[in-house]
């Protein structure tokens, strides 16, 4: 089967930016991240970049109608015509209910929802080590546990969302980067569970 609208969970330090890029060559299709539709959209100073720069600057959090617009007007270039994989949206329930509404106006609707996951204490070792070999002072154990807490209040909901819709499929992100690729990609296509246990 060929899927080409997939938004991918996970964690922080799941792997989810890496895999994210393979997972889109593998299927054909552009990765749409928010950390780099921001960073355009903040480059080229657009109404869009201006406005989000103000709660930024201001220390606030982007509104999701920021963001939404943002990711409306990404969805509408050329290269997203075909499909996508979207990285780091929808990150929360309301952001569900914006794209399915913004799909709906030209009759689609995402077609899968992969989630990496990855025990708590595997992603503190990684992010730890991370840190460590980046020299971030700032990612102690605490603040690590703390951006894992955030990610499960806010965005394991919508893993739900996809669950009742039946749209998620979980992979297991434990291995080489080449090994969950391998299991992420079967996942899409609907080729197998997507984890370890080589269902």
């Amino acid at each position: 089967m060929s899927v080409t609208r997939v938004v991918l969970l996970g964690p922080p330090g799941s792997g989810k930016g890496t895999q994210a890029v393979g997972l889109a060559l593998s299927l054909g299709v552009p990765t749409i991240s928010t950390g780099a539709i921001f960073r355009a959209n903040l480059s080229s100073g657009t109404a869009l970049g201006v406005e989000a720069q103000k709660y930024m600057s201001a220390g606030e959090l982007v509104p999701d109608s920021v963001t939404d617009a943002m990711v409306r007007s990404r969805l509408a270039e050329p290269d997203a015509a075909g499909g996508w994989v979207l990285d780091g949206y929808p990150r929360n329930l309301a952001q569900v209910s914006a794209l399915d509404a913004l799909l709906a106006e030209s009759g689609l609707a995402v077609e899968v929802a992969l989630e990496l996951t990855v025990p708590e204490e595997a992603i503190v070792s990684r992010l730890a080590k991370r840190a460590s070999i980046e020299g971030r002072e700032d990612d102690t154990e605490s603040v690590i546990r703390h951006r894992i807490a955030v990610y499960e209040e806010q965005t394991a909901p919508i893993a739900s969302v996809y669950r009742s819709r039946g749209l998620l499929r979980s992979v297991d992100a434990l291995g080489s980067v080449e090994e969950v690729g391998v299991r992420l990609l079967a996942a899409a296509r609907g080729d197998g569970c997507g984890c370890s246990c080589g269902g």
